[in-house]
């Protein structure tokens, strides 16, 4: 019985809220759901019952109707549940769902005996033909019974209304009392002998006998009655047969179209004779079950001072056993989640732990920070290195104490501080060199990155900020800075001793003009001239000379001077035309053809005036000496500038024999040269400056031949 019930009732349930959640679907809407009581079997009442649901579905095309098998603990759920529209059960369960679910009988069932309808019904009690003891109702004391149902009027019900009239109780005074929970199942349970009386609903057993099923003169009737108006052997008062109802939640109008389709269906329509009855007829009264169900103090008339704790228990076992597996299932996974949560408790305690050492181990500076910019929690380098207590940062406004000052001495404000705008806009930040104050009042240059904090639904709770001092390391990026720009110097220095006797004689034309100048006008004067126009012209000369040995002199200061820290705004084409004086001497010795393609569209750069040029100058002198072997009428040096790509490019080209391949790779590395005399750091260090002025030194090899350096820097904003 229990696995009867799982069986059956479980996915009804789950079925019946399935149907609930999608009754409001256009499909749903045309389909009408009749529920059967299947006192039978599920086959044998969709066998009998599916051609009325057609005939009503060629009665009312709009609709759709479907026959829904229930048992009979199955009935009450449906009805509540909305799972059916219309019921079809026998009169004993009617009147129950009459009284608790406002059930109404819409037609009552005509019975078919040959061609005669009939539309009442009783209950029959048999034993085996061979059980010659048994012949009246006191034989039954003692015996074991199988009935259908509990709530089985024509099954069980009837006969008990008799058996008490003559004292019996069917749950005391039998031996045992079964239900079979099917008619056929009652038949054949004393037909093997396994019972030794059975009790079903009138006509059973003239149809199981007209099925070939049993034979009827393998049984004997208990206390069996005749009536003229009712054919069927049986053993107890007749009562009104099953009514077809509609369920509260059914439309008056579609349960009108429905009492008119059966009552007029004709008793001999194929569907009345594939559900062996004779049609129907109009509802009629029901109050014998009425009186029935008083009498045997049934549901809706049972007396509840009479239901004693054993009734329940017996009525209600499988529930209070699947109550008892609950409790105890539920007892068990109580148990099971205290000790999860025991285990989670302990394992969030060592995860903490662990978090706490992990934040304590590691050497930057972390703490977290709330939506209202306070501090939330702290690890020990962040109160080592800026000198705040854990109860000094903790709940307290971290900008306000660690960032509420700018280097300049300006405050901060709270609206533009990253880790403010971390969370606000959900966007991680890092932020190369900051400044922090510790508690001593000192400042410190720090690096710090500020990533927001995000729950397990998404939700941004603050964000959490790792530092770490860089006062050190930007001492000794100075100090790089410091050795890079006097290494940069010496290399200048080296540079124009290389070109000292060049230059030389670059200073020694003008000045030896200026002389021979200078002498040719004092003999005029001494010879008393009076040509005014001469003495001018040659004024004029001596003057021209002397301004070109001063610009190759003030080169040469600006080149051997230590540059200033600062970078300046410059044009680029300035720097070019500065180097080109220098190279002079170098361009006329060795033959060489200069090129300028300057833009005078090119924006102007911020830069340290004197290492860009000491780039161009390195760049130039490489070219000149890579054309060395070339012959004369091929030697051109190219300086270009122009704007590519929004960076201001700067291009020295040759017409040399080109670069080796085999120190491509490594051509910007210190100490690495193809000269026999070189050091090998020129390259390098004009990479090195190019670097910190935030562009690119490369080389291409152009098609023609030849070898071609291209550096890049960013241009002024604006300009």
């Amino acid at each position: 019985m229990v696995s009867l019930f799982h069986s059956r009732i479980v996915p009804f349930v789950l079925l019946s809220l399935l149907w609930c959640f999608s009754g409001s679907a256009g499909a749903e809407e045309d389909l009408v759901r009749i529920g059967v009581l299947s006192h039978r079997g599920d086959r044998a009442t969709l066998a009998a019952w599916r051609p009325t649901a057609e005939y009503l579905g060629n009665a009312i095309p709009e609709k759709q109707f479907e026959i829904i098998p229930l048992d009979f603990d199955e009935v009450d759920p449906a009805v509540l549940q909305g799972a059916v529209d219309f019921i079809l059960v026998n009169p004993g369960i009617y009147v129950n769902l009459e009284v608790k679910f406002r059930v109404s009988r819409i037609a009552t069932l005509n019975n078919r005996r040959g061609d005669v309808p009939y539309n009442i019904f009783g209950g029959v009690l048999f034993t085996r033909r061979d059980h010659a003891e048994i012949k009246d109702l006191e034989d039954l004391r003692g015996r074991s019974l199988m009935a259908v149902d509990a709530t089985s009027l024509g099954g069980f019900q009837m006969a008990w209304r008799e058996l008490r009239s003559t004292g019996l109780d069917p749950y005391r005074d039998f031996e045992r009392l079964e239900f079979g929970g099917i008619h056929d199942r009652v038949v054949m349970a004393v037909r093997d002998g396994k019972v030794d009386v059975g009790t079903v609903r009138t006509d059973i057993l003239e149809r199981m006998a007209n099925d070939g099923v049993i034979d009827l003169d393998e049984f004997h009737i208990i206390n069996p009655l005749t009536s003229p108006e009712f054919p069927f052997a049986h053993s107890t008062r007749l009562y009104p047969e099953w009514p077809f109802s509609k369920v509260s939640h059914t439309a008056n109008d579609l349960a009108q179209k429905v009492a008119v389709a059966l009552l007029n269906m004709p008793h001999d329509h194929p569907a009345a004779i594939s559900g062996k009855y004779a049609g129907w007829t109009i509802p009629l009264d029901y109050q014998p079950v009425h009186e029935l169900l008083k009498e045997l103090s049934l549901s809706p008339y049972a007396e509840p001072g009479r239901f004693t704790l054993l009734d329940a228990i017996k009525r209600y076992r499988y529930w209070l056993l699947g109550g008892l597996a609950f409790l105890f299932l539920m007892a068990f996974m109580t148990l099971w989640v205290m000790r999860l949560n025991r285990e989670l408790h302990g394992a969030k305690v060592q995860l903490e732990q662990q978090h706490e050492l992990i934040l304590d181990s590691v050497a930057d500076g972390i703490y977290g920070v709330d939506l209202q910019g306070n501090s939330t929690f702290v690890n020990r380098a962040a109160v080592e290195i800026t000198g705040w207590r854990e109860e000094d940062l903790i709940g307290k406004n971290q900008h306000e104490i660690l960032h509420h000052t700018h280097a300049d001495g300006t405050p901060h404000a709270q609206k533009d501080c990253p880790v403010y705008l971390a969370f606000r806009d959900n966007q991680s930040r890092h932020v190369s060199d900051d400044l922090f104050w510790r508690k001593d009042g000192s400042s410190f240059s720090v690096e710090y990155t500020s990533t927001p904090i995000r729950d397990v639904s998404g939700k941004t709770l603050g964000s959490v900020v790792v530092f770490r001092d860089i006062t050190k390391r930007k001492q000794a990026e100075d100090e790089t800075r410091q050795h890079q720009n006097e290494l940069a110097r010496v290399a200048r220095l080296s540079t124009l001793g290389e070109m000292a006797s060049g230059i030389a004689h670059e200073l020694n034309q003008p000045l030896t003009a200026i002389a021979t100048n200078a002498h040719a006008s004092i003999r005029m004067l001494e010879s008393g001239s009076q040509n005014k126009r001469v003495c001018a012209d040659v004024m004029d000369r001596i003057a021209s000379q002397a301004e070109r040995a001063g610009e190759i002199i003030r080169q040469l200061r600006r080149m051997v001077q230590k540059e200033p820290l600062e970078s300046a705004e410059v044009d680029i084409n300035d720097l070019v035309r500065s180097v080109e004086v220098l190279i002079r001497p170098e361009i006329r010795r060795a033959d060489v053809v200069v090129k300028l393609d300057l833009d005078p569209e090119v924006p102007r750069v911020g830069v340290q005036r004197i290492q860009i040029e000491q780039v161009i100058l390195n760049l130039a002198r490489n070219a000149i000496e890579a054309m060395g072997n070339t012959p004369k009428s091929d030697r051109e040096l190219l300086i270009r500038t122009g704007l590519r790509d929004n960076q201001v490019q700067v291009t020295v080209r040759d017409t040399g024999p080109g670069l080796d391949p085999d120190i491509m790779d490594t051509l910007f590395a210190p100490f690495v040269t193809s000269k026999r005399e070189g050091m090998g750091l020129g390259l390098s260090i004009s990479y090195g400056i190019i670097d910190a002025h935030g562009g690119r030194l490369s080389t291409v090899t152009p098609a023609d031949g030849g070898a071609e350096f291209q550096f890049t820097l960013p241009p002024i904003m604006g300009t």
